[in-house]
């Protein structure tokens, strides 16, 4: 059906009830729109010199909204819908996902309450407690998709285990962030975020890549094959643990000595050089003529990017013996550029093709992607001005900010209207 002629239907909210996707998304919609806002605000405040109150660590409420707020919310409405398909079970009741997916956005609310309180005290106890209602919420839907796995008796479960065992990492580090929040501790906060943004959501992240990415290119470009051998994906796993172990250690311990980076920038150049050649082996070229597809593919190459960017500020640190990084610009480069265009392109793909609408990304949502792109761009050159030293990094951290903020907003109204509105095809769920 063309979606131009499909009529305005009013928005309900039992129509969330319809599909686990539906409650999910919209879910994380919220989120993702709120926090980016939220985020853009306080960039906005803190380059003009009138920066919001923070009753905890700025950046440290930074790193746990924009790296737990929205995607376990997403991955929720992803694998209670892809899930049982690949489980062979039946379909999921969205009404048994509902508290906790409130439990997660009332965590959230509560957090940030503690966030812009009056002081570390009252940031401690409110962080804590909405972390905590967080961490409750994501473990009770970590055990029902693990309830789902041991059940299963399909052959093929290697994806799904290694979401299971991503979505255990993730368990850990919310109760770790709850935990690090009351006691102050600062360290086991910022260990628990680099531990989730590796271990938990880049693991989900690279087993659904190899699982789907290939597939969906094969489906829209019959030139190419779906060519994802099982090793790739143990090399996708060890390469992301590696980052995750890594990490962790450096922010409970400090950094590794600099013979140690050295080989550890040695390790991450190649790798990312190797993502690049994959993509490109994944049909990137290919994939541009397709929209919804070439922004996925373009998702994967700033992977590749994230590596190359982190060995390079690795073999500078190791040279300069601490004094010359890239700073946060490889970190951005994987969260804003990875993850963030991987969800905006999965989510509307699974947007559109469970509210019954074409496969296809529509000239809002092209325009929205590559705005996108700038913003991940501005981050980056941000984060090396920055690591730098040179003036005039603040006011383009501000931009990427903004940025961000504009395109979160734009795809959670968007896409928010869907989840709530029958499918355009009359067909139920």
């Amino acid at each position: 059906m063309n979606t131009t002629t499909i009529p305005r239907a009013t928005w309900r909210f039992a129509w969330l009830y319809a599909a686990p996707h539906r409650m999910a998304f919209a879910a994380g919609a919220l989120m993702l729109a709120l926090s980016a806002l939220w985020w853009a605000a306080a960039m906005l405040g803190l380059s003009s010199g009138h920066a919001l109150h923070f009753g905890l660590p700025l950046y440290q409420a930074h790193g746990l909204v924009m790296a737990l707020g929205f995607m376990p919310l997403f991955f929720a409405g992803f694998l209670f819908t892809a899930g049982p398909k690949w489980l062979g079970h039946g379909p999921v009741d969205a009404a048994e996902l509902a508290p906790p997916l409130l439990a997660q956005v009332a965590g959230w609310a509560v957090f940030l309450l503690g966030t812009h309180g009056r002081d570390a005290a009252f940031g401690a106890v409110f962080g804590a407690m909405g972390l905590a209602a967080v961490a409750a919420g994501w473990t009770q839907l970590w055990l029902r998709f693990v309830a789902m796995l041991r059940t299963s008796i399909v052959p093929d479960r290697a994806h799904a285990k290694v979401i299971a065992v991503a979505g255990g990492f993730g368990t850990l580090a919310l109760w770790a962030a709850a935990a690090g929040v009351a006691l102050s501790e600062v360290a086991l906060v910022r260990a628990a975020i680099h531990g989730a943004l590796w271990l938990f959501i880049g693991m989900v992240y690279a087993s659904v890549a190899h699982r789907m990415i290939p597939f969906f290119s094969a489906a829209a470009v019959p030139v190419l094959d779906a060519w994802r051998p099982m090793w790739l994906l143990w090399a996708f796993i060890t390469a992301f643990a590696l980052e995750g172990a890594l990490a962790v250690f450096d922010t409970l311990f400090g950094p590794l000595p600099f013979a140690l980076q050295a080989l550890q920038g040695a390790l991450e150049v190649p790798a990312g050089v190797a993502l690049l050649a994959l993509a490109l082996r994944w049909g990137l070229v290919q994939s541009l003529r397709v929209r919804l597809l070439a922004m996925l593919h373009l998702g994967f190459v700033w992977l590749g990017l994230a590596f190359v960017l982190a060995g390079v500020s690795h073999l500078m640190s190791a040279m300069s013996e601490g004094a010359s990084t890239l700073g946060v610009a490889p970190l951005h480069a994987y969260t804003m550029g990875f993850l963030g265009s991987t969800l905006i392109a999965m989510a509307t793909r699974v947007s559109a093709g469970h509210g019954g609408r074409t496969l296809a990304a529509d000239d809002l949502v092209w325009v929205v992607f590559w705005v996108l792109q700038a913003a991940v761009v501005a981050r980056v050159v941000a984060g090396v001005l920055s690591a730098s030293g040179v003036a005039g990094a603040m006011p383009l951290i501000a931009a990427a900010a903004v940025t961000w903020g504009v395109v979160c907003a734009a795809w959670a109204l968007r896409y928010g209207r869907w989840y709530g509105t029958p499918r355009a095809d009359g067909r139920p769920g």
